[in-house]
């Protein structure tokens, strides 16, 4: 039995976000230690198995309550079944015959939940390469995102950019650049170049394992004010513009520049919405530590530099003192 396993990587945005939206530019990379995982293999009907994320049967109230706040009302087989019909229509539009071969497929995720890691899209990406390596399908990479992105935005009407799908399409780090889109086999391409700095600063990543929320909550309200506010678009240029300084400074090592960009961009970024207490805290805990800190997605994980172990030691030990519940790594992105 010919039995597909593929996965897709969290990711957490370095720089720019929340601009990929908006014509603007950002700079993300994976984290390897999360991930979402499918496997595929042919079967005698084409089925869809839960996971342990789409549970029905619960032993109480609470349990039911607690996993809708981390899980949704639909779990991740939405997002499974949403990919397989894009995908067929992808196929169908390109005039690509697909084989007459049902499947059973089925993911898994440890991506902590709802603190903007993109969790849901790795489960869309790791379903969609399942399905071009199973059928053997050429779908050019730079669609691969787009492609994605139209699974939650337009079959399920979640909010959502191009970043996450572009990031864990690519891998590593990337630098992403969507203000002049092309399109390509009908989907708009944004312009993708990998990063691999020749040395790569100290980067972590700090998360709140006790949050729970759709990142669509965040970016669709934020998406119709911003359309509709001058400010604020201007706001999100400003956001853009930091980008390519970003991208020089890893490029030449600059640790201090990056810093100072990383922390501006949060400062900008809070210009946008109200923040969250919690969320600022935990900003604010990291940079009386003397790390740079943002969010790293839609809210609940931040991310940021720091300059040696001995930094690094006092940011854990500060953020767990002011609550257990925050997370600490160092991310592996290559």
């Amino acid at each position: 039995m010919n039995v597909i396993r593929k996965h897709a990587y969290a990711r957490a945005g370095l720089i720019g976000n929340p601009t990929d939206g908006y014509n603007g530019k950002t700079i993300s990379f994976v984290i390897r230690q999360f991930k979402a995982s499918v496997v595929l293999y042919p079967w005698d009907r084409l089925e869809i198995l839960w996971s342990q994320q789409d549970k029905n049967r619960f032993t109480s109230l609470e349990e039911l309550v607690n996993d809708v706040n981390v899980n949704g009302y639909y779990g991740g087989v939405r997002l499974v079944k949403a990919t397989i019909k894009r995908f067929a229509e992808y196929c169908a539009a390109q005039n690509i015959q697909l084989q007459d071969q049902p499947f059973s497929i089925r993911y898994d995720t440890n991506i902590p939940r709802g603190v903007g890691l993109a969790g849901s899209s790795a489960i869309v990406v790791a379903t969609l390469k399942s399905l071009i390596s199973y059928y053997g399908v050429d779908i050019p990479r730079e669609v691969q995102p787009s492609l994605a992105r139209s699974v939650e935005n337009e079959e399920l009407g979640i909010a959502c950019g191009y970043q996450d799908r572009a990031m864990q399409i690519y891998e590593g780090m990337l630098y992403m650049d969507f203000g002049n889109m092309q399109s390509t086999h009908g989907y708009d391409c944004g312009e993708y170049t990998p990063l691999q700095p020749a040395t790569m600063p100290n980067i972590y990543v700090a998360y709140d394992v006790s949050a729970a929320k759709t990142s669509g909550s965040v970016h669709g309200p934020l998406r119709t004010r911003v359309t509709e506010n001058e400010d604020l678009l201007n706001t999100m240029n400003e956001i853009a513009g930091l980008v390519p300084a970003a991208r020089q400074a890893l490029e030449t090592n600059d640790t201090n520049q990056l810093h100072t960009l990383i922390n501006r961009n949060f400062e900008l970024r809070a210009n946008l919405y109200s923040i969250k207490p919690s969320h600022k805290q935990m900003v604010d805990v990291a940079r009386s530590c003397g790390a740079s800190a943002k969010f790293a997605g839609s809210g609940g994980a931040i991310v940021g530099s720091f300059a040696d172990k001995e930094m690094y030691d006092k940011l854990v030990k500060a953020l767990a003192n002011v609550n257990s519940y925050w997370q600490v790594l160092i991310p592996q992105i290559f």
